[in-house]
C-alpha cells in the first residue's frame, strides 16, 4: 500500500461529520420517501456499532449538542433525532435529549446565548461515534499481518501484468518507493482500492477507461481545547448556505470544519485560506468567544473520492454509497464510501474478488466479530496499570537519566493509542530511557517512535507525525519542534546515515508546510485577528 497524504488526511476528520450526514440522510429518506437513504442509515448504524466493539480502545460514543435558535427547530430536531433514536434500535448508542439555554450553556461554556439577533432556545443532543483514525489504520493493517496478511507500505503499482492470451490481469509491476527497486507480483484478482488514484490505476489496465471519482476537497481546522468541552461536540446540520458545521473535541483539541468543493487530484492538497475563513465564520456565529484565525494550530486539505458507477445510464449521478465493479477481468475497484462502513466496503471488495477469481474459500466473512489488535481484552481503566507500574525514564540534554512518573494523560494516551500493547510501549520508555515528551503540551513519547518503526511499518518521519500518531494533524509548529528527536530515534532504530536524515528533515518540513498553521500561513483579516 502506498501512504497517501493527500487521503488519509481528508478521511482522519470526515469521520467526525458522518453521524450528523447519517441524520441527514434520514431526513431524505423520511421527506422525499427514499428507501435507499433509509438502507443507508441502517447500514451505517449497525458498522458504526460494530466499530466501536471491535476496536473499543480507539473508538467511543460522542454526544454531539445541535443548537437551537427558535421553538420551530427544537420541535424539528428534536422530532428527527427521535426518529433518530428509533431507526437505531439496539444500535443506539445513547437516547437523544433536548436541554434547556441555561443547561446548554452548562454544557458548552463557549455556546453563544444570543445569535444574529435570536436568543438560544436550548440544544438537541445526540451521541455519536468517534475515534482515533490512524491508530485505527495501522491497528487494521497489524490485524491482517497478524492473520496471515502480507503487508508492504511505501510501496507503489507502476504497471499491471497481463495475461497476452485473455488479456486478464494477472499481477503488477511493484516499485519499492524506499529503495527504488521494482518486481512483479501475481494473483489471481487484483482489488484497486486506491481511494482518489482508483481511475488511475484502472487507465493502467484500460486507457480507454472512464473517470469515475469526482475528487471533493474536505478543509478542517484544528483551535485550542478551550473553544469546545472536552466531552461534547457541536454540530449545526445545515446552515444559511446549507453546509455541514461541526466542532468537537478531538485528542485533546478543537477540530472544526467543514467544506467539500470540487478540486483536482494532488498528492499534497493544501487548504486554501478562503475556506479556512469560512469555518472560522462559521463557527464564530455560534459561540461567545473571539475566533481568532492565529489560533489555528493546524489546518488540512484532503481529497474524498466520490465515486460514480461508470455502469449507471445516468453519467451525472454521484453513489451516496460505496461502489464495487470489474471493468476489466482480474481488476476489482473499490471506491467512494467512509470510515464508519469500512468493514462491509471490504467484504463487497473480497465476495467480487471471489466471484471474479472463481475462488474458493473454505468460509463466509468472518471480520464482523474480529478485533482490532490491542482491543481484546482492553479496559477503559487499563491505563492504571501503566500509571502504577511502569516510569517514564528521560535523558537530560546533558545526558543524564533521570525517573519520571507514568502520569495520567500519558497512561490514558497510551491506552487508548495501543490497547492492551500500550504496556510494550511503556516498557520501552521505562527501559530504553525514552520517556521524554516529544512536544511540550502533548502526550507523545519517544518510546512510541522507537515502537512504531519496530512493530508498525513506520519507515519514515512523515509516518511517525502524520500516520502513527496525529501530531501535525493537532499542533504543525509542535510537529516541527518533535522532528529532530524522532529523526534521530528512527536513524537508530534504521541505521540511516546522516544523508538519509538530512532527506528526512527535508522531506518532513514540506509536508508540514501544507498544513497552515498561524504561522506558516501568510493572511490578513481584521476580523479573526
Amino acid at each position: 500500500m502506498r501512504e497517501s497524504p493527500g487521503f488519509s488526511s481528508y478521511w482522519s476528520a470526515r469521520l467526525k461529520e458522518e453521524g450528523c450526514k447519517s441524520v441527514r440522510y434520514l431526513e431524505k429518506a423520511v421527506f422525499k420517501l427514499d428507501y435507499g437513504q433509509l438502507k443507508l442509515v441502517f447500514h451505517a448504524l449497525e458498522e458504526r456499532k460494530q466499530l466501536i466493539d471491535n476496536a473499543p480502545h480507539l473508538c467511543h460514543a460522542l454526544p454531539c449538542m445541535t443548537p437551537c435558535f427558535d421553538w420551530f427547530e427544537v420541535v424539528y430536531y428534536w422530532m428527527g433525532l427521535k426518529m433518530y433514536d428509533l431507526v437505531a434500535g439496539a444500535r443506539l448508542l445513547h437516547l437523544s435529549r433536548y436541554y434547556s439555554a441555561k443547561e446548554s450553556v452548562e454544557l458548552f461554556p463557549t455556546l453563544a446565548k444570543e445569535g444574529k439577533g435570536r436568543s438560544l432556545r436550548g440544544t438537541v443532543v445526540y451521541y455519536d461515534g468517534q475515534m482515533n483514525d490512524s491508530r485505527l489504520n495501522v491497528g487494521l493493517a497489524c490485524t491482517a499481518a497478524l492473520a496471515g496478511a502480507a503487508v508492504l507500505n511505501h510501496a507503489e503499482v507502476v504497471s499491471l501484468l497481463k495475461d497476452e492470451a485473455s488479456e486478464r490481469i494477472i499481477g503488477a509491476r511493484i516499485r519499492d518507493n524506499l529503495t527504488g527497486k521494482e518486481f512483479d507480483t501475481y494473483a489471481k484478482v487484483i482489488v484497486n482500492a486506491a481511494g482518489p488514484f482508483c481511475d488511475s490505476v484502472r487507465k493502467m489496465a484500460d486507457k480507454s477507461a472512464r473517470d469515475m471519482i469526482s475528487p471533493s476537497s474536505g478543509v478542517h481546522i484544528i483551535l485550542p481545547d478551550y473553544y469546545s468541552p472536552e466531552g461534547m461536540g457541536l454540530i449545526v446540520p445545515k446552515t444559511k448556505d446549507g453546509r455541514v458545521v461541526f466542532m468537537l473535541p478531538w485528542l485533546g483539541r478543537t477540530v472544526a470544519g467543514t467544506t467539500d468543493s470540487n478540486t483536482s487530484i494532488t498528492f499534497l492538497p493544501e487548504p486554501h485560506e478562503d475556506e479556512i475563513q469560512f469555518i472560522l465564520d462559521a463557527i464564530s456565529d455560534y459561540l461567545n468567544v473571539k475566533v481568532r484565525r492565529t489560533d489555528v494550530l493546524s489546518a488540512w486539505s484532503g481529497i474524498r473520492p466520490l465515486a460514480m458507477d461508470p455502469t449507471a445510464k445516468n453519467t451525472e449521478s454521484i453513489s451516496r454509497d460505496h461502489v464495487v465493479f470489474e471493468d476489466h477481468p482480474g481488476l476489482v475497484t473499490i471506491t467512494g464510501g467512509k470510515w464508519t462502513t469500512y468493514r462491509s466496503m471490504a467484504e463487497d471488495a473480497v465476495n467480487s474478488a471471489i466471484k471474479s477469481g472463481k475462488l474458493t474459500p473454505a468460509n463466509g466473512c468472518i471480520t464482523n466479530n474480529i478485533r482490532i489488535v490491542g482491543g481484546e481484552g482492553w479496559d477503559p481503566v487499563s491505563f492504571t496499570i501503566l500509571s502504577q507500574q511502569y516510569m517514564r525514564m528521560k535523558v537530560t540534554y546533558r545526558g543524564k537519566v533521570v525517573p519520571g512518573v507514568m502520569d495520567t494523560a500519558s497512561a490514558k494516551h497510551l491506552s487508548h493509542a495501543y490497547g492492551t500493547l500500550a504496556e510494550r510501549v511503556a516498557a520501552i520508555a521505562q527501559n530504553e530511557n525514552l520517556g521524554k515528551r516529544l512536544a511540550h503540551g502533548y502526550p507523545f513519547l519517544e518510546a512510541e517512535v522507537a515502537y512504531c518503526a519496530r512493530h508498525e511499518y513506520c519507515e519514515s518521519a512523515i509516518d511517525f507525525i502524520a500516520r502513527r500518531s496525529r501530531l501535525a494533524f493537532l499542533d504543525t509548529d509542535a510537529a516541527g519542534r518533535a522532528l529532530p528527536r524522532v529523526i534521530q530515534i528512527l536513524a537508530a532504530e534504521h541505521k540511516w546515515d546522516k544523508s538519509r536524515q538530512k532527506e528526512e528533515m527535508f522531506k518532513a518540513k514540506e509536508f508540514l508546510e501544507t498544513f497552515k498553521s498561524s504561522r506558516n500561513a501568510q493572511f490578513y483579516d481584521g476580523k479573526h485577528n
